[in-house]
């Protein structure tokens, strides 16, 4: 089955006080039935929703619940983050049954990680991120291996990152655009590259940077990472103008992917399709220069392991810059049969 996923940024709820539960409770519940979940479905999503906000008062005293509706490839899903910047907390301790946070109705991360169809956390001296994924009742269709964090400059209603995601069985195919500057006409600019990236997803890298170029021409313009992955031949092609960064990781090392100066939509010398083999098992990490560069996830153990949202949230959390819209996908890259 051939699938296309594209999303807005994440919805940021603080958790700083009692009464912000109850509203992260709400917010999730909405979303949940704004994507067609029956009762029962938008209830564990409540439910979950309650428990990691209190958590992350009880362990944490502040945080923030990360909301978005989750492309599938049937109904859309619903993807809940817990994060926080404090150090301490017991993952053992808390996903054994019958311990509970304060003040919740007591079902603890054990029944949490029941309760969601993907649960997994990671937790360090720097603080924790818990992931819990949602789909609706009868939706069997497997967990995409991706995850991303994108977040407007100030809570802005525009973004001027896009990405987009094609998965096939055997293969995948990852953009992410990085309008100029920020707000309504950078966001102009990556939807006009973003469409043309998904007109043609599977393409080779550097004919769709000509598509993109081609339909960025009347915008701003903006930088762009565009890789392709064959399971078969266990290889990624990549081709990137500006400053989109790239990476192939593995728990053993992190190669940097090759990019040509430029900006899409304006004008560039060079645009090269690089071949990388052997891929097989790694993540591909795309991020925008809203992201620091100098993080390494060799600084955090098992990081690797975990899934990519909660990589994603990790690396948005401790390495933003504060300054500019940021945009950071993971996807891993493994062989798939359906």
């Amino acid at each position: 089955m051939d699938l296309s996923v594209s999303g807005s940024p994440t919805q940021v709820l603080a958790i700083e006080e009692a009464s912000q539960i109850g509203h992260a409770r709400r917010t999730a519940q909405k979303l949940a039935q704004q994507q067609g979940f029956n009762e029962t479905d938008a209830g564990r999503v409540a439910l979950v929703t309650t428990e990691l906000a209190s958590n992350i008062l009880k362990h944490a005293g502040r945080g923030e619940m990360h909301l978005r509706v989750l492309p599938r490839p049937g109904r859309a899903g619903i993807e809940v983050l817990a994060v926080d910047r404090a150090g301490g907390f017991d993952a053992l301790t808390c996903l054994a049954d019958g311990y509970s946070t304060g003040g919740t109705q007591g079902i603890g991360l054990g029944a949490v990680a029941r309760q969601a169809d993907v649960f997994d956390l990671h937790a360090d001296e720097r603080g924790t991120v818990l992931l819990a994924r949602f789909q609706a009742s009868g939706d069997r269709a497997p967990d995409l291996r991706f995850g991303v964090s994108q977040h407007a400059l100030h809570d802005d209603p525009h973004c001027g990152d896009s990405w987009a995601l094609a998965v096939r069985p055997g293969g995948l195919s990852a953009m992410l655009v990085d309008g100029l500057g920020h707000g309504e006409e950078a966001e102009q600019a990556a939807f006009c590259g973003r469409a043309a990236f998904c007109a043609e997803p599977f393409n080779a890298p550097h004919l769709l940077m000509e598509d993109m170029h081609q339909a960025m021409k009347n915008s701003r313009g903006g930088a762009v990472a565009i890789a392709r992955f064959d399971a078969r031949r266990d290889s990624l092609d990549f081709a990137g103008i500006g400053n989109v960064s790239a990476c192939l990781v593995t728990p053993e090392k992190t190669r940097g992917l090759a990019s040509h100066p430029g900006i899409v939509g304006a004008q560039y010398r060079k645009i090269q399709t690089f071949d990388y083999a052997p891929v097989n098992a790694n993540l591909l990490i795309l991020h925008s220069d809203g992201l620091q560069s100098r993080w390494n996830l060799r600084d955090y153990p098992g990081l690797v392991q975990r899934h990519p949202a909660v990589i994603a949230s990790v690396l948005h959390r401790d390495f933003s810059r504060g300054r500019d819209d940021v945009t950071v996908l993971v996807a891993a890259l493994e062989t798939r049969d359906d």
